[in-house]
């Protein structure tokens, strides 16, 4: 069992969602809504295709006039955009080409190819069927269909239908600004002066590409020393944002000031140590009106923490369903040892064996300081606490982070 003073990742993922809510709707133009979450559902303001259609080129014709070597007399042409007038009668036809409104009068499309003409005359050689390579009016959407449900992530598909619904602007809730801070007197952004002893700071990039790419607004403030007054002033900076996702500063020792330094501006903690690993030192709590994900310092385990707790959390912050990341299940390419009382992630890679079954094969060395094995990782192998030992071959449940966009 986890120590009395650590939550299993499950309530930790709850309590944190729990304490979010998805942002109000705001209008973008419809070039501006790919990847965005509609707010409300997006109905037809017209009826697609708005009349019968020939989906070919080729002639309207009654169908009863359409037998083998029967031969019609041509009466006009309609090109798409120019309906022809009038209606096709007894061995009559008209040209049509693919999107050209049906004339009146006809039920059936003989085919382009299936024809000899001379002239104003037409001959069948191929005898037609009635209401084949006709698209009916409605056939696609009927004016005042929901095409697009609210909540979901408009794909290109997505914004295509939109367009062909009559919807120059579209309600999607208002991407989530979210602020990420790093803390440390060693950090260095890439590209500074690496003071003594000091490393580069990954996480702050690395968080804020996976908030653009699920759809956030990120800003990454100046790194926050290691005293209270430098995290506290930090903090000033964040009034006006959703969420403020720190990294470092949260573990036991003398050093770890975020949650000091916050509480001077009115940070309540709702949790902090988590039952997993990597990542035990994750803090949850809220800053007045903004949300504090604290995730620990060292990249591997903000990274697997961000996969666990903020894909969720941005994602209920955009309207989308906020569940745990999805999983699988796998061989095991290699023996694991028995699991301790922390929840275990893995990091492994993926391949397919000769019977097209999923093979994971986790790393040899799992230390969290190692983002090239993260990288490099095509998934995370999920072991709960106290998992028995496995041999290679055992199934497991594992998390598909080439999937998940991270």
């Amino acid at each position: 069992m986890p120590r009395p003073d650590m939550i299993s990742v499950d309530e930790a993922r709850d309590r944190i969602l729990a304490g979010l809510h998805p942002m109000p709707a705001e209008v973008v133009a419809l070039a501006n809504a790919w990847n965005r979450v509609t707010a409300e559902p997006v109905v037809a303001r017209l009826t697609q295709p708005p009349s019968d259609v020939s989906a070919m080129d080729g002639y309207a014709l009654r169908a009863a006039d359409g037998g083998l070597r029967a031969s019609l007399r041509v009466i006009g042409a309609a090109p798409a955009g120019h309906p022809f007038e009038g209606s096709v009668g007894p061995g009559q036809t008209v040209r049509l080409f693919t999107g050209s409104v049906v004339p009146a009068g006809a039920d059936a499309i003989l085919l382009q190819e299936d024809t000899e003409r001379d002239g104003d005359t037409v001959v069948v050689t191929e005898a037609v069927v009635a209401g084949r390579h006709i698209r009916r009016a409605g056939q696609d959407f009927t004016n005042g269909d929901v095409v697009i449900p609210a909540g979901r992530r408009l794909t290109a598909r997505d914004v295509g239908l939109a367009a062909a619904a009559n919807h120059p602007w579209l309600n999607v809730h208002r991407k989530p600004r979210v602020a990420i801070l790093a803390t440390g007197d060693e950090i260095a952004l890439p590209g500074e002066p690496i003071p003594p002893g000091g490393i580069v700071s990954s996480n702050s990039h690395a968080l804020a590409a996976l908030v653009r790419a699920m759809g956030g607004e990120p800003a990454v403030l100046p790194v926050a020393k290691d005293t209270t007054e430098a995290v506290a002033a930090a903090a000033d900076q964040v009034a006006g944002f959703d969420l403020l996702v720190t990294t470092g500063g949260a573990s036991v020792g003398d050093h770890d000031l975020v949650i000091s330094g916050l509480q001077t501006r009115g940070l309540v903690v709702d949790f902090w140590q988590i039952a997993m690993r990597p990542g035990k030192p994750l803090l949850f709590g809220n800053m007045g009106a903004v949300p504090v994900l604290g995730l620990p310092g060292n990249p591997v385990s903000a990274l697997v923490c961000s996969a666990l707790f903020l894909l969720p959390a941005l994602a209920l912050m955009q309207g989308l369903p906020a569940a745990p990341p999805p999983t699988v299940s796998a061989l095991l390419g290699t023996a694991l040892q028995q699991n301790d009382h922390r929840a275990d992630h893995l990091r492994a890679t993926v391949a397919t064996d000769e019977q097209g079954r999923l093979v994971v094969t986790p790393f040899p060395v799992q230390d969290s300081a190692m983002l090239r094995r993260l990288a490099l990782a095509d998934a995370l192998v999920l072991r709960v606490p106290h998992a028995p030992a496995l041999p290679a071959g055992a199934e497991v449940t594992v998390i598909r982070l080439d999937t998940l966009g991270v």
